[in-house]
């Protein structure tokens, strides 16, 4: 039976926005109390704009107001315990929910990982640090991960991080300002570490200063304690991949354990997708790391 083309495009929509409001074995769960999203400013709602989903099945989420996760939890018969948050990329101004979450989400999946796509707040509530108010919302993530490890079957000692472009940066941030207090606490899950275990910031955005353009941000407070990290980022990715060099380098400089993948050629937004280009293998290159680093050991 021939479907039209028109009847199979709603078909796509009507499926991500599915998945995207945590039906199926998916569950979508708030990570704030109702009416505890800390520091709002005044007047956001003014800025709300729909979703949006291009005929290739990429939907763009354009305003968050109620910070959620949604589950991806591993197969039991797959599953090594491990669990990563992750950050779609979107310039702070809109999430790129399918090819940089639910995508990534599945193939984690695929490898035994449980996940946890973090709707954070978007667009921009500051512009001058737009990573501020999301940050918030990635400390509570990942404490409310942890707090839930034994309902959810993961080792509480390997949640990490994993964020594309915009979402890099936040990963960054969540890695280097994980002993700040961005919100007061609100219950038990505030008393853990707000701490990933190991970052995966791919094709990170904005990690160079603003005004000293051969440095990292003066926000990116690399130390001893900064989790080990993961790179991949092509080299034709603007000025973004001497940045990451950067970033590399400081791990280096303070003993903390990175890799980085400087591709030749890729451009920008890919996720996982294949392409003609050697780039679209960064996801084998981030398992191997992975592995190596013990991530994906089976749980005792």
């Amino acid at each position: 039976m021939n479907i039209p083309r028109f009847f199979s495009f709603s078909l796509t929509i009507f499926f991500w926005a599915f998945l995207a409001n945590g039906h199926c074995a998916h569950p979508e769960i708030a990570i704030w109390p109702s009416g505890g999203v800390p520091s709002e400013p005044d007047g956001i709602e003014k800025r709300k704009r729909p979703t949006t989903t291009d005929k290739t099945g990429k939907m763009r989420i354009a305003y968050v107001d109620v910070p959620t996760l949604t589950l991806y939890r591993a197969a039991e018969e797959k599953s090594n315990g491990a669990a990563v948050v992750i950050c779609p990329g979107g310039g702070y101004n809109i999430l790129a929910w399918t090819h940089e979450g639910l995508e990534i989400a599945e193939w984690l999946n695929s490898i035994g990982v449980s996940a946890f796509v973090l709707k954070y707040r978007v667009p921009r509530r500051d512009p001058v640090t737009p990573h501020a108010l999301p940050l918030q919302d990635a400390q509570r993530a990942i404490r409310l991960v942890r707090s839930n490890a034994g309902k959810w079957g993961i080792d509480p000692k390997r949640v990490g991080m994993l964020g594309f472009s915009a979402g890099g940066n936040l990963t960054v941030m969540a890695g280097t300002h994980f002993n700040e207090e961005t919100y007061t606490k609100i219950d038990a899950a505030d008393e853990l570490s707000a701490r990933p275990d190991f970052l995966i910031p791919i094709y990170p955005a904005y990690l160079g200063d603003g005004k000293k353009k051969d440095q990292l941000s003066p926000l990116i407070k690399v130390t001893g304690k900064t989790p080990p990290s993961f790179v991949a980022i092509t080299h034709d990715d603007a000025d973004r991949a001497y940045y990451a060099a950067l970033f590399y380098a400081a791990l280096r400089k303070n003993n903390v354990v990175g890799e980085l993948h400087i591709y030749a050629r890729g451009g920008h937004g890919y996720g996982l997708r294949k392409s003609p280009n050697p780039v679209h293998t960064w996801p084998q290159r981030c398992e191997e790391w992975m592995r190596a680093m013990g991530y994906l050991s089976s749980r005792k």
